[in-house]
């Protein structure tokens, strides 16, 4: 029995369905960073992200369940480019000193993170009842940590507390200068951060 040919996938304007759908998908994640990243998930309605994306709301539920995985998107997107950034630039400065290999990888993280108030905003202060902002931090830093110990730039020893506290700075500096005072330069936050990471890995004399 011989099979029917599929009928051909219409275009519009010389795209196809598969096009049109990337470029309003990609309009609702640019809404979602805009309107997340400067109004606040609580205060941004799907009507709203539609409107400003130039969709409807039938487009806008063929791509997302909603606005939380609208959210969860854009926080995975930043933070996977933050950890992909810190982890390159650590890895890079392998020869380096214990300094300088954390200043390249904190810098790079800053870069990502703290370059643009609204991603900043949506992966550190924006974060739905199923993100999880630490976990990812923490394994970074927990590597960082134990690849010093294996070096012997820090003495072995239990470092959880230190892990938890360092991600806490981390993330507590980039939300401050996200929501209180962008004219911080990031250079000093890198600083900041830097400093406080050698100090807490390197014994006291």
């Amino acid at each position: 029995m011989s099979g029917r040919n599929p009928a051909p996938r219409r275009s519009y304007g010389g795209r196809s369905a598969e096009e049109r759908r990337a470029e309003r998908r990609g309009r609702l994640l640019a809404a979602g960073l805009e309107l997340f990243g400067t109004r606040g998930y609580t205060a941004t309605s799907i009507e709203r992200l539609c409107a400003t994306a130039s969709v409807s709301t039938r487009n806008f539920y063929e791509e997302f369940t909603g606005r939380e995985e609208l959210l969860t998107t854009l926080h995975r997107t930043v933070n996977d480019r933050a950890a992909r950034a810190f982890a390159t630039a650590y890895t890079e400065a392998a020869k380096a000193d214990l300094p300088t290999r954390v200043h390249n990888a904190v810098h790079a993280f800053v870069s990502v993170t703290a370059t643009d108030p609204r991603w900043a905003r949506i992966a550190f202060v924006e974060v739905g009842p199923t993100l999880d902002r630490y976990s990812q931090w923490e394994n970074a830093i927990r590597t960082l940590i134990q690849d010093a110990v294996t070096r012997n730039e820090a003495p072995p020893r239990d470092y959880t507390l230190t892990v938890i506290a360092i991600t806490g700075a981390l993330t507590a500096l980039i939300h401050h200068w996200s929501t209180q005072n962008q004219t911080i330069p990031t250079d000093q936050i890198t600083t900041e951060l830097t400093t406080l990471i050698v100090k807490a890995l390197t014994p006291t004399p």
